[in-house]
């Protein structure tokens, strides 16, 4: 009868342990469920904190227009107008900073 009890004892155990792997388990389900629905709504809501657009200006004489823009993966080129002449003014798509300069007519 000793014998007995010991098995019992034993699937205690083994019946406790499922238990807590299955309650951890659960846990993990509803956090990683939690986590990818704060992911998808801070993906859909929106622009996000890392993802601020950038603003600058060209800083050019009254009278001048804008007549062409181009852009490509490493610039954006845009064609300026001036009553002094032309120029193609060229920025750096990510940080919008001034790459540099093309007078047309001097």
């Amino acid at each position: 009868m000793a014998s007995a009890s010991s098995d019992w004892v034993d699937e205690g155990v083994g019946v406790v342990a499922l238990k807590a792997l299955v309650i951890g388990m659960g846990v993990l389900i509803v956090a990683g469920t939690v986590a990818l629905a704060v992911v998808l709504v801070q993906r859909l809501g929106g622009a996000s904190a890392g993802s601020a657009t950038a603003s600058m200006s060209l800083a050019q004489p009254e009278g001048a227009r804008i007549a062409g823009i181009a852009a490509s993966d490493k610039a954006i080129s845009v064609w300026v107008a001036r009553p002094d002449g032309e120029r193609v003014i060229v920025l750096d798509p990510t940080g919008a900073r001034r790459i540099g300069e093309v007078r047309l007519r001097d």
